[in-house]
C-alpha cells in the first residue's frame, strides 16, 4: 500500500517515514508540510535521516490523497477537518492520531467514515489500546465503590490537556461502567472542592521535561488500590501503531475504527 504523511517534517511526520520505510508491504507516497514552509522541497529520506527516496515535501494535500492509498495524519485540529475532505474526495483510507479535536471535529471525521476507512485513536500503541481494553473491563468489574483517577504526564510543549490518551482511557472507564465521560469527568480541582462525589471519574496533568507520554489509571478502594499503568520512552511505537493501521485499511469497508479494531480486541 502507497502511504502518504501530513506534516511530514515534524518530530512524528518524521518517525512515520521511519515507519513507512521499515515495514513489509508499506511504500511511501510522499509528504506535505504547510505553504511557506522552510522544508518544501527537501527529500523525505533526508528529512528521517535516511537515503534519498527521490520524494520531496510539497504543499498539496489534494495531490498526496490522490497518490495514496492511505493517508496518515497526526497534525492540526484545523488541518485534520481538510483531510478528512479530502479524504473523502479522493477515496482515500484516513488515519488520524490529531489529538485535542472537539465534537464538532470528532463529527467530521464520522461524516468522512460514511464513504472511507478512518481510523481515528488517540493513541496508536498497542500497549495503550490493551491498557484501553483492560480499563473498561476492569471498570465494569470493580464498580463504583472504586474511585477512579487518571494520571498523565508530557514534555513541556504539549499543547493540549489533559492528553487524548488521558481521555480515551476516560472514555474506556465510562464506557465500563455504562456512563457518558461528560456526565462524570472531573478535569481538575482547585480551592475548597468538597468531597468527591461517587462515581466520577477525575484527571490529573502533568507536564515537564521530555517525557514522551505516562499514563496511569488508578481503581482507588476501601483496603486497596489497582492500578493500569503504560509508560512510552519512544514516539517511535505510536509511529509503527498508525502504519499497521494504515495496512489494515487495505480493502476494508468505510467506517470509523478505533486501534481495538485494528488489533482485534
Amino acid at each position: 500500500m502507497k502511504i502518504g504523511i501530513v506534516g511530514c517534517a515534524g518530530r512524528m511526520g518524521r518517525m512515520l517515514i521511519n515507519a513507512v520505510l521499515d515495514t513489509e508491504g508499506a511504500f511511501l507516497a510522499g509528504g506535505t508540510e504547510q505553504p511557506g514552509s522552510a522544508f518544501l522541497g527537501a527529500d523525505l529520506g533526508g528529512l528521517a535521516g535516511r537515503i534519498d527516496q527521490d520524494l520531496t515535501v510539497g504543499d498539496d494535500p489534494n495531490a498526496l490523497f490522490t497518490l495514496s492509498g492511505a493517508v496518515i495524519d497526526f497534525t492540526s485540529p484545523a488541518a485534520t477537518r481538510h483531510h478528512a475532505v479530502l479524504a473523502v474526495a479522493n477515496r482515500t483510507a484516513l488515519i488520524v492520531g490529531t489529538t485535542g479535536l472537539s465534537h464538532m471535529d470528532e463529527a467530521v471525521l464520522t461524516d468522512a467514515a460514511g464513504s472511507v476507512p478512518v481510523v481515528y485513536a488517540p493513541n496508536f500503541s498497542v500497549g495503550v489500546t490493551l491498557a484501553m481494553a483492560l480499563t473498561e473491563r476492569a471498570a465494569a468489574v470493580l464498580g463504583d465503590d472504586y474511585d477512579i483517577e487518571i494520571v498523565e504526564m508530557h514534555h513541556r510543549h504539549k499543547v493540549d490537556a489533559p492528553s487524548g490518551t488521558a481521555l480515551g482511557l476516560g472514555r474506556a472507564a465510562a464506557a465500563g461502567r455504562e456512563v457518558a465521560l461528560d456526565d462524570v469527568w472531573c478535569r481538575a480541582r482547585d480551592g475548597h472542592t468538597g468531597a468527591r462525589p461517587k462515581g466520577q471519574i477525575g484527571f490529573a496533568t502533568l507536564r515537564g521535561g521530555d517525557v514522551v507520554g505516562d499514563h496511569t489509571v488508578i481503581f482507588a478502594g476501601d483496603g486497596e488500590r489497582f492500578e493500569i499503568g503504560h509508560k512510552a520512552s519512544s514516539r517511535m511505537v505510536f509511529a509503527k501503531g498508525a502504519v499497521r493501521a494504515a495496512l489494515w485499511c487495505e480493502g476494508r469497508a468505510p467506517g470509523l475504527y478505533t486501534m481495538r479494531d485494528v488489533l482485534g480486541l
